[in-house]
């Protein structure tokens, strides 16, 4: 691909918090590049900094050092309105209790067009309407969003940040709560998604052999390094043998899928 194709880049950044002066460092010397239709998995064990690295990357925490461009301008300079318009992020907290419908939700992704008092534009309705369409929950749009099953949220959830209309969807752990139906259709609509509208879909999941089968690229945390690359050549290089400090977790590289003993 093309520089291009290239929506975000991570140069040499190192992830972690500052504490009373103190640095601690979660991962250091990434580089990362999202690009245009591709559908990107961020996996790891729980607790090697997962979370730490979504929130560095779309500009919710800043790098101890390197750059984060989006759309080839620094992450942390963009002023609120003009990172809303490339880059939505999806999260795993509840809801806030509200009455309001499936369609008012999803509306909700065109705040960073609409004027001040929110009024939808016949172009925002469109957008809103594409989104339903585009994730099938059109059947749902009159809901209410607290009447609808958990794999039907998190679609509309999705159809939201597709309504958002931005470049880039960054989604953290999408398929939690999930049963394995859910699951598989979840990624296979994101799978669906980049090749229709070209976005870049990045997701967080413990769901890694699935992940293998449907991702165009896998970010993989270990505790030495980060390597972003082709579920294929990722196989090849024996990185899923080192995601796991465990002898009865070991990676079959002829199935693609861990094996436990």
């Amino acid at each position: 691909m093309s520089n291009s194709d290239s929506i975000l880049q991570a140069e040499q950044i190192s992830i972690g918090y500052t504490h009373k002066k103190e640095q601690n460092i979660v991962a250091s010397n990434i580089d990362l590049k999202l690009e245009k239709g591709k559908l990107v998995a961020l996996i790891g064990a729980n607790g090697i900094g997962k979370s730490t690295l979504l929130r560095t990357i779309t500009g919710i925490q800043k790098t101890i050092s390197g750059t984060v461009l989006l759309n080839k301008k620094d992450i942390h300079r963009m002023n609120p309105l003009a990172l809303a318009k490339n880059l939505s992020v999806v999260l795993t907290e509840k809801l806030p209790p509200s009455n309001l419908s499936v369609f008012e939700l999803v509306a909700l992704g065109r705040q960073p067009y609409t004027n001040w008092i929110g009024t939808l534009t016949e172009e925002d309705i469109e957008k809103v309407n594409q989104a339903l369409k585009l994730t099938q929950i059109e059947h749902l749009a009159t809901k209410r969003h607290h009447e609808i099953s958990d794999g039907q949220l998190q679609k509309v959830l999705v159809a939201r940040a597709l309504a958002q209309d931005t470049p880039l969807i960054v989604l953290d752990e999408p398929t939690t709560h999930l049963d394995l139906l859910h699951k598989v259709s979840l990624f296979r609509l994101l799978k669906k998604l980049t090749q229709e509208t070209q976005k870049c879909i990045l997701f967080s999941t413990h769901d890694i052999d699935l992940a293998i089968h449907l991702s165009d690229e896998m970010i993989i945390m270990t505790p030495e390094t980060v390597v972003q690359d082709q579920p294929c050549n990722l196989i090849s290089k024996g990185i899923f043998g080192n995601l796991f400090k465990d002898e009865h977790i070991t990676f079959d590289a002829e199935k693609g899928r861990f094996i436990f003993s």
